[in-house]
């Protein structure tokens, strides 16, 4: 695969009612190859990569026992978290690290999943999944412990929005009128502070859209009016000209990182911490199908969909510059990979969408944890 450098979320439970809710439509906006090795040589935490085959499943250093056997939805790989869920949508971690939630995109579902525990059911979106729509993204509120609230990016019949969850409750719009077409529907939601939601739109297959300031489409937002039935600000722009959205995420220090596909390259971009600067940081002309990000202090992680690996950029911690070419983990060993999440051990879970292609597994759509080799880069 050709690289091309540019210039320059234990133990809190969920405290959430299984349920099925719907959406009422409106117009309302306010009522989501190879490359270079690591340096030190990697060493892994819950499992071990032999360095004579490392394209060969991961070896477990649990005490050995009594071992199921391998079936439809039993998967002996120690590092596989959860078996046939529908594709997926985004990840996020839940408090502690022990488990997360993530979107099915065709079927609305919220699915917590937990290592050794079958996944539950949280909630129920009613989606609009034609085409690349349905459930895209979530974000826990920055006060979930307490509040228990959840932030969901959908696709209804008529438009694109925010929603948010909350238990026992009807989904409310907090953010509406975000354009939707044929294609392009995909978007992504973080936290940059408890009264910003960043919300990554993606042209709804119109580049002219993502252009026109006037349009809510190929945008990254800041949404600060996030209390449903209360009118605030419009959203500001603050990164124009997105293609297909990937995802938006944020690294400790506050700068936030945005991964899109185009129709010439796919690339990284980042917005420092004060707003100000955005860097083009890395692009890949052959157009690997950047998705899902997670961010540390140093390091980027980024799903790539087509090239099926886990695409893992060292950064500078105070320019976030990249220098060197990204390294590629569990290449063509998950499949195709699309929402990332960065665990509070520095491990890198993932959702698969392998049902959309041509051959999934029998254990097909699954969510994996991805143990970062210790020195490269920011996430341990």
């Amino acid at each position: 695969m050709k690289l091309v450098r540019a210039s320059s979320r234990t133990a809190t439970t969920v405290a959430v009612l299984t349920m099925t809710v719907a959406l009422a439509a409106g117009c309302a906006r306010f009522d989501d190859s190879t490359a270079s090795p690591f340096t030190p040589e990697p060493s892994f935490g819950a499992a071990e990569i032999d360095p004579a085959d490392p394209d060969a499943p991961p070896t477990s250093t649990t005490p050995s026992g009594p071992q199921p056997q391998p079936g439809p939805c039993i998967d002996l790989d120690p590092n596989v978290i959860a078996t046939c869920l529908d594709p997926t949508g985004g990840l996020v971690m839940l408090p502690g690290g022990a488990s997360a939630l993530v979107a099915e995109r065709l079927t609305g579902r919220i699915m917590q999943v937990t290592q050794g525990q079958s996944p539950v059911e949280i909630a129920r979106l009613d989606v609009d999944a034609g085409s690349d729509g349905g459930l895209l993204d979530l974000a826990l509120s920055p006060s979930f412990a307490e509040d228990g609230l959840m932030y969901a990016y959908i696709t209804t019949a008529s438009d694109n929005r925010v929603v948010r969850i909350a238990a026992g409750d009807t989904p409310k719009n907090v953010l509406t009128g975000i354009p939707r077409g044929a294609q392009g529907n995909r978007g992504a939601l973080d936290f940059l502070n408890p009264g910003q939601l960043l919300v990554l739109t993606g042209d709804a297959g119109n580049t002219a859209s993502a252009a026109d300031p006037a349009s809510l489409a190929g945008k990254l937002l800041r949404v600060d009016s996030l209390v449903p039935g209360q009118s605030g600000p419009p959203p500001q722009v603050a990164l124009s000209g997105i293609g297909t959205a990937g995802d938006v995420c944020i690294d400790p220090s506050g700068g936030i990182w945005v991964t899109d596909r185009t129709a010439v390259e796919d690339r990284l971009q980042r917005i420092d911490p004060l707003g100000a600067v955005v860097s083009p940081v890395w692009t890949w002309p052959d157009r690997p199908g950047v998705a899902g990000c997670g961010a540390g202090d140093g390091a980027v992680a980024i799903s790539l969909t087509d090239a099926k690996a886990m695409a893992v950029l060292v950064t500078d911690p105070d320019t976030g510059a990249v220098t060197a070419a990204p390294s590629l983990l569990v290449q063509d060993r998950y499949g195709r990979l699309n929402g990332a999440a960065i665990a509070p051990d520095g491990q890198i879970w993932a959702g698969t969408v392998n049902k959309n292609g041509d051959a999934p597994g029998p254990n097909d759509d699954r969510v994996v944890k991805i143990p970062v080799p210790a020195g490269g880069g920011g996430f341990d």
